[in-house]
């Protein structure tokens, strides 16, 4: 006799409609905006833009507001995107590189990827000196780390560009 499982995956999506859409593309052009503003743009009442966009917040769709700071006005004027290769692949050892680089504040962002390298970190420095203080002080001593590339942004074309949001239901 043969067995056939059949594993379903449900992923909970919020149902976003196409009031919410619209209240997230605002958020996006200007996270200033205030509640009236969204409201008028998105053809509804405060009260109503109000509690969609508290929704918005409680299930996560909406994680944070922040300031985008351009890098080069604060000093900041060098992004390296640095591939890490890692040994002795384990769940243990996956979450050890993992919270390492968390904890470097020069890592503005993160991904584990698939490809020749396991780790891919956006790097934001002053400048090539400060690139190889972090290099060999610090990325070069992380757990399991067998290869580091790294590869230097020559001009920023598009940053933090906004996500382009399917269309809402309703």
């Amino acid at each position: 006799m043969i067995c056939q499982f059949m594993l379903m995956v449900f992923v909970i999506m919020p149902n976003l409609d196409k009031f919410d859409i619209a209240i997230l593309k605002c958020l996006q052009e200007d996270a200033r905006a205030t509640n009236v503003e969204i409201a008028e743009k998105v053809n509804l009442s405060p009260s109503p833009c109000l509690r969609r966009i508290r929704n918005l917040e409680k299930l996560g769709v909406i994680r944070r507001y922040t300031a985008d700071i351009d890098r080069k006005e604060v000093g900041l004027g060098l992004t390296v995107f640095v591939e890490f290769k890692v040994a002795r692949h384990s769940k243990e050892n996956s979450e050890a590189q993992q919270a390492a680089l968390l904890a470097i504040p020069e890592i503005v962002s993160c991904f584990l990827i698939s490809g020749t390298a396991d780790f891919l970190a956006e790097v934001v420095v002053e400048d090539l000196s400060a690139y190889e203080r972090l290099l060999t002080e610090t990325l070069l001593t992380l757990p399991n780390v067998t290869d580091i590339r790294s590869n230097f942004a020559i001009r920023s074309i598009k940053t933090h560009g906004p996500l382009k949001l399917p269309e809402g239901s309703g």
